[in-house]
């Protein structure tokens, strides 16, 4: 599982990661965005029908009380666009995911801001479980929160480093936020660098997002690698966007202002 630093809530007024993130991908990359958040609603409805039923899906189980008989679709309109929601259907008598039908706005702001920062952190137990208590969904276990939080990072970690297969990318821009993070009981200043793309059908895309301690030529380094080694190709960078290349020509500059263009603080050797 990802074990990224955990965001302590009253640090975070220079930068909300899960609104930052929230905003970049439902402007930017919003089918990204509605997937992520499906796989999330869907996961959780899984694991309380799980708990209601007494025992995992196609499992066998003493503890049983109940079991799965399909599905009923629903759509769930979101700030994102429609987002399609398989609710368990169960063999003896129902199961209504209040949490989420009756309290509609109320669990989407929940569910988009720890989506976010999951994407941007990795899922962990704590964050999941967090989620879970502020949606009120009662009866999961430790263990089956924790099952959810380890699948739930694979997904996102394959989300994280999907193939950048809708290019040429036209242009590609980059940005460094500074946020502060609690990490092993310390308050840490990280940096987010984000790289955003006009893919081949004219749409800017999330290419990707990376946390590394310090900006530094290193980070940034690791992060263009990543980028090509995922397939980035074609693409002009935009004039405040540091790159390889650039390095070797120009001096250093300094490390960039919350909200402008990010540049290495050394130079490659």
């Amino acid at each position: 599982m990802t074990a990224g630093p955990s965001i302590d809530p009253a640090l975070t007024t220079m930068l909300d990661p899960g609104e930052f993130l929230h905003e970049q991908l439902a402007q930017a990359f919003p089918d990204l965005m509605r997937e992520l958040l499906s796989t999330f609603v869907n996961a959780l409805l899984g694991a309380e029908a799980d708990a209601v039923c007494g025992a995992a899906y196609n499992s066998r189980s003493t503890e049983r009380v109940n079991s799965r008989n399909g599905y009923r679709h629903r759509d769930l309109d979101t700030r994102m666009g429609t987002v399609d929601v398989a609710i368990p259907k169960l063999r003896s008598g129902t199961y209504f995911p209040e949490w989420l039908l009756e309290r509609r706005r109320r669990a989407e702001s929940a569910l988009t801001s720890v989506v976010a920062t999951c994407y941007l952190l990795g899922v962990s137990t704590r964050r999941m479980d967090k989620l879970v208590q502020s949606l009120g969904i009662t009866g999961l276990s430790k263990s089956q929160v924790s099952v959810m939080a380890r699948d739930l990072d694979a997904h996102v970690a394959d989300f994280r480093s999907r193939p950048l297969d809708a290019g040429p990318y036209t242009f590609v821009a980059t940005d460094a936020l500074t946020m502060k993070v609690r990490e092993g009981g310390r308050v840490l200043n990280v940096s987010v660098m984000v790289a955003t793309g006009v893919n081949a059908d004219g749409h800017r895309e999330v290419l990707g997002i990376q946390v590394a301690t310090g900006e530094t030529h290193a980070g940034w380094l690791t992060f263009f690698r990543d980028l090509v080694a995922r397939g980035l190709t074609g693409s002009r960078w935009s004039p405040a966007t540091p790159t390889p290349a650039s390095w070797r020509r120009s001096p250093p500059r300094c490390p960039a202002r919350r909200g402008s263009a990010a540049a290495p603080t050394t130079r490659p050797t």
